[in-house]
């Protein structure tokens, strides 16, 4: 690959500034409040992942949160069911991404349409032409559909409910959309008269498309490789590549050799690296395992010399941390994983385990290490029992 100049050395103290810095980190209110705020993280994170694990608050919700110290659930409910400033589809992950970014997952629609989809493929025409014209009377959800024949799963995570099957490859075809959550239940809703269009947009050529997946990363991610750009999207790597080097000829992107990265290739925009300052060092954020500053493991080891372990499917005389382990942020640097569980029931938040990492296994810190994580323990508390 050629290069205009020498990579810039960067070591993992202004690395970890510049990464923390692009999620929004390292300021109490980056993006205000209101479903105004939830339409502005997911805009700027560029998706926001949902899972269905609910031993504490769902990710999406507790991924906002992180961000939006005054986050409502009803905020997200507003920008997704009235606003229709976000929709979910498939990232790496199911997620939440910005409405306007729509034409970027429209070609992946039409494909699944065209293609179908390999986990659906036990779908019948019979089975879509039944939730079609259910629909077309109005929103429904799957309870509202009690007259199916169960069938085996053909596969862990798939219902056994052929409408629900029908359902999800319609959503994959972009024919329907998710309009509302209640918890996990979902409202499938038609595309079009969700979002009220006379005429669909139209679909990113793939050039839009590799620019999106760079332009996401280096937005979210401040420096970003190929591997953290094409995450879980090992096919987009050669185009992004070109693009790359493209940008670099045009001193568009700089190149970082960042410490212990070893020949793992970085980049980041020219800006990005000038610019000075620290955040807020007295921040401190309890983490969602699916938090975009988590999620990619190898990442995070390398930046913070934090291996998180998500545990929930490992058995349990093998676990370090426990089956939910919140890795906590203190400032810029990984200090403790707790393991949480929301007692609603009784209205507490249950410590399950603490376990110090990385500074936080120094003595001399921990008191007040443990007295600003608790602070914000009950926080996070209010948050979790909340309605």
């Amino acid at each position: 690959m050629s290069r205009a100049a020498e990579p810039l050395s960067l070591n993992n103290a202004p690395a970890r500034h510049i990464w923390l810095r692009a999620q929004r980190l390292d300021t109490k209110a980056p993006f205000g409040e209101g479903a105004s705020a939830v339409a502005a993280a997911v805009d700027h994170l560029g998706y926001v992942q949902i899972d269905t694990i609910n031993v504490i608050e769902r990710c999406h919700h507790h991924i906002l949160f992180t961000r939006i110290p005054d986050y409502r659930r009803a905020d997200l409910k507003q920008a997704q069911s009235r606003d229709k400033s976000v929709f979910e589809y498939w990232t790496h992950a199911l997620s939440y991404v910005p409405s306007k970014d729509i034409g970027i997952f429209l070609p992946a629609m039409k494909a699944h349409k065209r293609e179908g989809h390999k986990w659906f493929s036990s779908v019948t025409p019979a089975d879509t032409r039944k939730v079609l014209r259910l629909l077309r009377a109005g929103p429904l959800t799957i309870r509202d559909i009690d007259d199916d024949v169960l069938t085996e799963k053909e596969h862990l995570w798939q219902s056994r409910k052929p409408s629900k099957r029908a359902l999800q490859l319609a959503f994959y075809g972009g024919v329907v959309t998710i309009s509302e959550r209640a918890g996990m239940l979902k409202t499938y809703e038609l595309m079009t008269r969700h979002f009220g269009w006379d005429k669909p947009p139209k679909p990113a050529p793939a050039s839009a498309r590799t620019a999106y997946l760079l332009d996401r990363a280096l937005r979210s991610q401040g420096i970003v490789s190929l591997d953290s750009i094409c995450h879980l999207d090992a096919p987009s790597k050669k185009a992004v590549r070109s693009l790359i080097e493209a940008r670099l000829r045009r001193k568009e992107l700089v190149q970082v050799a960042l410490e212990g990265a070893g020949k793992q290739e970085h980049w980041a925009r020219p800006e990005v690296l000038e610019a000075t300052g620290e955040g807020d060092p007295t921040l401190v954020h309890i983490l969602s395992p699916f938090d975009p500053l988590i999620i990619q493991r190898k990442r995070t080891e390398l930046f913070f010399g934090y291996g998180h372990r998500f545990e929930a499917y490992v058995p349990k005389e093998k676990r370090l941390f426990g089956y939910f382990a919140l890795p906590v942020l203190v400032g810029d640097d990984i200090v403790a994983a707790l393991d949480l569980k929301t007692d609603r029931q009784n209205k507490k938040l249950l410590m399950q385990k603490w376990s110090w990492v990385g500074t936080g296994k120094k003595q001399a810190a921990r008191k007040e290490l443990k007295r600003r994580i608790e602070e914000e323990l009950d926080r996070f508390e209010r948050f979790q029992l909340a309605e």
